[in-house]
């Protein structure tokens, strides 16, 4: 078996490493309904709240106050396939997306500083994801007691949420140079389950099971900060860059535990310590007038997910995210064209897979094992967001609507968990276990279709 599948042997859980990235490294990208049109890309354009989700040099950009709210419909659908069946899932959620405001103070002086402006932002995200795959008949596990049952399905299943607020300042020098700086603070509940029914083959009675240390339950909250700054290069364009020193997160976390020699099923709580990748992103604009912009953002992230070590679970997850683990990449595309008080914008954004290929022992449809078997999407991959705006500007007043579409296809790990020894890891119903050293493994497609509605005032 390959280092890379013996890890997931002793970690609690597949979801804890699809978490670690998916929600605490991945900060609520949920802005107002222009953001979100334009995929998210304004770091060298600025000018409102949202500057402050990438880049906070933008508060600098504004000449005029504004305070927005947004509210968010989301449509997120996962469609796992595994030995020739699907299951498909839809979530709908309605929600306050995003809520934004900046005051202006214009400075009455000779100096060359002519704006400080102080902003605030609060973005808000479901992170609620249910994947349910069916089950195969030719996957049958033999229990101790001369019984035998198939496997009939396997889901995980999160809900939760995670919101961003963040508090800024901006500065405009000369109207040619823009600096930021902002405070962000975050908050995250998530509810996880990782579950398995078998059918008995003598009496087709179900059997429902639940992974090792599952279901968990965490409530967190971190800390980043962030400096940034535009600079114009004559009329037409302008480049910007920016820095968002990691989340510094505190996890409170209670998980229920099965088979104790000492206490049985039973359940137990801790604290965990996450630092999440530092971010940098660097930006070009082009303004050929009062009708037409557009911005391209690119963001690197230059560290990788590490836990403060309170014992192997821990340092395990550390030694696989440094393994394993790919720094991110994200790039986005964003334009926006004027016509008289219409708004017309469109976007697109490209998020890299966060790592490399992973071989693991896998189960085939016809019951087999594969040896390590190599895969380079497995948990998370890359994701695709195409999206489309609509504004109108009443001069005092506006509203802005867009429409998002993120795809994303990757395989989907599970069943995996060995009893060895006094190590508990498997899969556990009341009376029984189930003990396995390969991978059930299917193919899941993610499409979430999102709507924004923006009400905004300027003063």
């Amino acid at each position: 078996m390959s280092i890379s599948a013996a890890f997931f042997a002793q970690a609690q859980d597949v979801s804890v490493i699809r978490n670690t990235v998916d929600v605490y490294s991945n900060a609520p990208n949920i802005g107002s309904a222009k953001f979100n049109a334009m995929a998210g890309s304004n770091g060298a354009l600025g000018g409102d709240a949202n500057s402050l989700l990438t880049n906070p040099a933008g508060l600098g950009v504004a000449i005029s106050g504004e305070v927005s709210g947004t509210l968010s419909l989301t449509n997120n659908k996962n469609t796992s396939s595994y030995a020739g069946s699907s299951y498909g899932y839809t979530i709908n959620r309605g929600d306050l997306g995003n809520v934004g405001a900046v005051m202006t103070f214009q400075l009455m002086t000779e100096s060359a500083w002519k704006f400080i402006n102080i902003g605030v932002n609060y973005s808000n995200q479901s992170i609620e994801n249910y994947i349910e795959t069916p089950g195969n008949s030719n996957l049958i596990y033999d229990f101790p007691d001369a019984t035998s049952s198939s496997f009939a399905r396997h889901a995980y299943d999160r809900y939760g949420y995670m919101s961003k607020t963040s508090f800024g300042v901006g500065a405009n020098y000369n109207n040619s140079l823009y600096l930021g700086a902002g405070l962000n603070f975050f908050n995250s509940s998530i509810d996880q389950s990782d579950t398995a029914i078998f059918n008995s083959l003598s009496n087709g009675s179900s059997e429902y099971f639940s992974k090792q240390n599952t279901p968990f339950y965490e409530r967190g909250n971190g800390f980043s900060a962030s400096l940034g700054v535009i600079g114009k290069l004559g009329r037409n364009f302008r480049l910007g860059a920016a820095l968002e020193t990691p989340t510094f997160w505190n996890i409170d976390r209670s998980y229920s535990f099965y088979n104790d020699p000492i206490y049985g099923d039973d359940y137990a709580v801790e604290d965990r310590e996450l630092t999440s990748p530092m971010k940098a992103t660097v930006s070009a604009a082009f303004i050929a007038n009062k009708s037409f912009a557009l911005n391209i953002d690119y963001t690197l992230g230059l560290t990788k997910p590490k836990y403060k070590v309170y014992g192997d679970a821990e340092s395990e997850l550390n030694d696989f995210f440094k393994d394993n683990y790919k720094n991110l990449s994200e790039v986005k595309i964003g334009a926006e064209y004027r016509l008289k008080q219409f708004r017309l914008r469109g976007g697109y954004a490209y998020s890299s897979s966060p790592f490399d290929a992973l071989a693991t022992d896998r189960y085939t449809n016809d019951g087999g094992i594969a040896a390590a078997y190599s895969d380079n999407k497995l948990i998370l991959n890359d994701r695709n967001a195409f999206s489309v705006g609509l504004g109108y500007d009443f001069r005092s007043f506006y509203i802005d609507a867009s429409y998002q579409t993120i795809t994303s296809k990757y395989s989907n790990p599970f069943l995996y968990g060995v009893v060895d020894g006094a190590y508990e890891a498997g899969y556990y119903s009341p009376s029984r276990l189930i003990s396995s050293d390969a991978y059930a493994v299917s193919d899941v497609k993610n499409v979430r279709n999102n709507f924004f509605l923006t009400f905004g005032w300027k003063f």
